[in-house]
């Protein structure tokens, strides 16, 4: 089976939203504005490094959601995203601190690493290049909200950061954020993770690997208030039979898994 940073983290966040989503086949709509734009605007940038046009990338990919019912936060628009997005394209070409060269190579580069059993985990950096010079992987996110900048070495904790380190073996890392405000920023946030810690991920992967071998999909219950898990969760509806959120968030994938190994494993 092939794994990714993706599946590892639903499963240790709740294992039974990971049965629903990777075996039984149920999948989030793309409705969150958000999400979609983060995508498109991930395409300008790869434009951008190969010498074509990233604004008309942009407009482009964009483009063609523009009369998509999509989810659109308080004061968002199609237009505004869009503004938002042209800007930080200039922005980023004016501070000049990215380097990726030969960027079909090192542009969303695909890292296998392989495990007992046959077992793969796949990770696709967004880039391979340099960040003021220094050698990393460079990961792009794109938000309303600006990361934390501290206490020291903060970012070291990111666990998506370190699947990726371990995978690649590069030591190095740096998150380039892409901030829509009303005054777009951008913010290069770098630092190392250590052998320990990608030895530690290592570990968790291989050690979650195996208890989804096994069929143990027991729920996760985040039903406590402030910080309830379960309001954020696409799968909520199934989990509550709520016939209306199921129809609202979700998407059956056709060819979902038969789930009859798992009734074997439970015998």
């Amino acid at each position: 089976m092939v794994f990714s940073y993706t599946q590892i983290s639903n499963y240790l966040r709740c294992p039974r939203s990971y049965r629903l989503r990777y075996l039984d086949g149920w999948q989030e709509k793309d409705t969150r504005a958000g999400m979609v734009f983060g995508r498109c605007f991930e395409q300008a940038l790869f434009a951008l490094f190969c010498k074509e046009d990233p604004e008309a990338r942009l407009f482009e990919e964009w483009g063609a959601h523009r009369e998509a019912s999509f989810i659109y936060k308080k004061g968002e628009s199609w237009d505004r995203l869009l503004h938002q997005g042209v800007h930080l394209l200039q922005k980023f070409v004016q501070d000049d601190r990215i380097r990726v060269r030969h960027p079909k190579q090192n542009l969303q580069v695909k890292v296998v690493r392989s495990f007992s059993g046959g077992h793969q985990f796949v990770s696709y950096l967004d880039a391979i290049g340099t960040l003021d010079g220094t050698p990393c992987i460079l990961d792009w996110k794109t938000t309303t909200s600006r990361y934390p900048e501290g206490p020291h070495d903060i970012l070291s904790l990111d666990p998506q950061l370190t699947s990726y380190s371990w995978a690649s073996g590069i030591p190095e890392v740096a998150i380039v954020a892409f901030v829509r405000k009303h005054q777009p920023e951008i913010q290069y946030l770098k630092t190392t993770i250590s052998e320990e810690q990608r030895q530690e991920f290592g570990r968790l992967a291989e050690t979650t690997i195996s208890q989804i071998e096994a069929g143990q999909f027991p729920s996760h219950s985040g039903i406590r208030f402030p910080q309830n898990g379960c309001l954020g969760c696409a799968h909520l509806g199934l989990c509550l039979n709520d016939k209306q959120l199921i129809e609202a968030n979700l998407v059956r994938k056709a060819g979902a898994s038969d789930l009859d190994w798992l009734d074997e494993l439970m015998d």
